[in-house]
């Protein structure tokens, strides 16, 4: 007949066991959410215009164009009379365009006209998102710059804002714009994933791979990377590893704040280091 003691050990024994199972089987659960819905990790889009330019006293132009799949964009190109340069504008991950009207005053003030799009299902562009989609959207969008506006590659700058950086990298590894700005950009989407759930697999997972770090040395034009130290949705550890990574000519601005306020908290120094590096490099870059 059993001890009390050994009932005790049979007892612990099998709620070890059970707690076990519940941890894999939720570390199993997680796994395959974190797989299937992906996208939904990622892309965060919002389909209402909330705003237009106008609203912040910028004129512009309602612009749609397609890309190569057939899928219609659509976007704004704010002029500027005399404009230094052109600046193509992609956005992060959330939101859309009518959510970027404070950066479009300030790119406007510089003497910069601007061309920001929505990707594929952001705002009113049509289709589905994916990292492959944003590839031909950035693509489509160089397009109509380079051949329906005839803007040549020299008097191009390519902007991109966190996770719009990744594809801002992406095209200017494929073409030579003037210059390349990027604003709280992260390494990869694996990257960010091991930092957000670092007990799962997650170099396992990811299908969505943005992989920034493997591009960025492959860019042939002057690099401006900005992030702040205090961004608390993409570390600015993968800022700085961008910045290592990227080939001379190059510069490194602070900015302060967030992740979303942090260019416009920095103010006057966020202004001063763009406009630095443009007078540095933008007008000889040729």
């Amino acid at each position: 007949m059993p001890t009390s003691t050994q009932q005790f050990k049979k007892l612990a024994r099998r709620m070890l066991h059970s707690i076990l199972f519940i941890l894999v089987s939720v570390w199993v659960l997680l796994s395959l959410l974190l797989y299937i819905f992906q996208p939904r990790f990622i892309y965060f889009p919002h389909s209402e215009i909330d705003y237009t330019p106008d609203m912040a006293g910028l004129p512009y132009e309602d612009v749609y164009f397609k890309t190569e799949d057939d899928v219609l964009l659509n976007g704004w190109f704010v002029p500027v009379d005399n404009a230094r340069k052109t600046l193509l504008f992609f956005h992060g991950n959330g939101g859309n365009i009518s959510h970027r009207l404070e950066s479009l005053k300030i790119f406007h003030e510089m003497g910069l006209s601007v061309f920001i799009i929505d990707y594929r299902g952001y705002g009113q562009s049509q289709g589905t998102t994916s990292e492959q989609g944003t590839y031909r959207d950035a693509e489509a969008a160089w397009q109509f710059l380079t051949e329906t506006r005839g803007i040549s590659d020299e008097n191009i700058i390519i902007f991109g804002r966190s996770m719009g950086g990744a594809v801002a990298i992406w095209l200017a590894g494929k073409h030579t714009p003037n210059l390349l700005i990027l604003e709280s950009a992260f390494t990869s989407v694996a990257d960010m994933a091991k930092h957000y759930y670092p007990y799962l697999p997650t170099h396992l997972l990811v299908r969505i791979k943005y992989a920034s770090i493997d591009r960025i040395e492959y860019i042939h034009c002057p690099i401006l990377i900005s992030h702040s130290q205090t961004d608390e949705i993409i570390p600015y550890k993968y800022g700085r590893e961008l910045f290592e990574k990227a080939r001379a000519p190059k510069s490194f601005l602070e900015l302060k704040g967030g992740h979303n306020d942090g260019f416009i908290i920095s103010g006057r120094s966020y202004i001063d280091g763009i406009e630095n590096f443009i007078n540095a490099y933008g007008e000889n870059n040729k």
